[in-house]
């Protein structure tokens, strides 16, 4: 009978040890590509390889399934063999709760464009707190699991003559701390020290629904006078003040502009090509608006009260030539553009922005001035926006280049 039951455990861990050795490599690979994606370093370094390691990204997250699955078919047998270690349950069932809320929010972030706004923000924040949970935790009880830190075993000798016994462990006063326990400790005060405070300070922040544009504003690296104005609408902002927390994202450093070296140019196909120094745009008339601002890698900023220039506004005046088919913006880093179609630029709410909740548009947001497109995600809203150019033909933008989308609807707009 213990033979048998022998043969079991030992067949079941087999399969369990395979299990779990795959399990390992999906989660490191996870772990390393998802690090590396929210990096804006990293997009400028990977380029359209990015996008190739986030559709590799989503594909071993969906793959994760498998081992789960497999391990789910034999959780029985498993289960039976830890009736005496509750410690080793409590794990088994951490680290499937993980994996499914890892796996949940990964698929609705996959799919944000059919969930929207309203499930992918929360969906973010949840696989991020996974992730800051998650991680270290495996990292914990894969390296406290090694052979090195496992307490030694009965060992077994025999003679030629005489069958294999068993010697028992001398009688010694067992230590009152071993060394497994000792270094279990380390690692786990390690993790608390090190990742602690970033974490509970990254929750507040995820979590708060105040505007953190007081603190941005504060970084700003822009030196242009006069500042601007805002309008009556902007103080207060009609919109109650911005409700989340912006997440900066950069393909190349944060330019900075003073008078000096700072202007604003349409043209292209128009009648009238303009340019504008800072002392004369900040005089344009300008109008106020509320919209949400969705990024497209899941959060999102509600109630933004934004004044500036209505694109269409600003088209009529320099006078758009029948030839013309497409609106392009040039970013001030000299690096990033993107491109409406001329009907999508008519959009009345499209607006070039300067203020931001009675605010000067900080740097880290893309000011002085920025472009905000509200009924499409925000890799359209180019920041630093420096020129706008009317052309024939059709252009492709920085990150339609490398992969996105080339129309960035949000799912639900009017697109009107």
């Amino acid at each position: 009978m213990n033979n048998w039951l022998n043969k079991i455990r030992k067949g079941i861990g087999k399969k369990l040890a395979a299990v779990h050795r795959w399990n390992a490599w999906m989660i490191a690979f996870l772990a390393f590509s998802g690090l590396i994606l929210p990096w804006g370093a990293w997009r400028e370094i990977l380029g359209a390889g990015r996008v190739w390691l986030k559709w590799l990204h989503v594909g071993v997250g969906l793959a994760l399934l498998l081992p789960v699955l497999y391990y789910l078919l034999l959780a029985g047998k498993h289960w039976s063999l830890l009736k005496e270690r509750p410690a080793q349950k409590w794990n088994v069932l951490i680290v499937l709760f993980m994996m499914a809320g890892w796996f949940l929010s990964g698929v609705v972030l996959w799919q944000f464009r059919a969930f929207g706004p309203a499930w992918s923000n929360p969906a973010l924040i949840i696989h991020d707190i996974f992730t800051w949970i998650g991680l270290p935790y495996m990292i914990y009880h894969s390296i406290t699991r090694t052979r090195w830190l496992k307490e030694p075993h009965r060992r077994s000798v025999r003679t030629s003559n005489q069958p294999k016994t068993e010697v028992p462990p001398p009688k010694a006063t067992e230590p009152l701390y071993t060394r497994r326990a000792f270094i279990r400790s380390a690692i786990g005060l390690g993790f608390a020290v090190t990742l602690g405070p970033s974490f509970i300070k990254w929750v507040a922040s995820s979590l708060s629904s105040g505007a953190n544009v007081e603190n941005l504003v504060q970084k700003d690296s822009n030196h242009l006078i006069p500042a601007p104005q805002p309008a009556v609408d902007s103080l207060p902002p009609i919109g109650g003040g911005s409700k989340g927390n912006f997440r900066i994202y950069t393909v190349t450093p944060i330019p900075s502009f003073d008078n000096s070296n700072w202007s604003f140019t349409v043209d292209g196909l128009v009648n009238q090509a303009m340019k504008w120094n800072w002392e004369e745009f900040v005089k344009l008339p300008r109008t106020v608006q509320v919209s949400d601002f969705h990024c497209v890698t899941g959060w999102s900023v509600y109630n933004n009260t934004w004044e500036g220039i209505p694109l269409k506004h600003l088209l009529e005046q320099a006078g758009i030539q029948s030839s013309a088919q497409t609106v392009k913006f040039y970013s001030g880093d000299g690096v990033y553009t993107d491109s409406l179609t001329m009907k999508q630029a008519q959009m009345k709410d499209i607006m070039i922005a300067v203020m931001l909740d009675g605010k000067p548009i900080p740097s880290d947001l893309g000011g002085p001035v920025r472009l905000v497109v509200p009924q499409m995600y925000t890799y359209k809203s180019v920041k630093w926006l420096n020129r706008i150019e009317l052309i024939a033909e059709d252009h492709v933008g920085y990150w339609e280049e490398r992969g996105y989308d080339k129309d960035a609807w949000l799912s639900g707009t009017k697109q009107s």
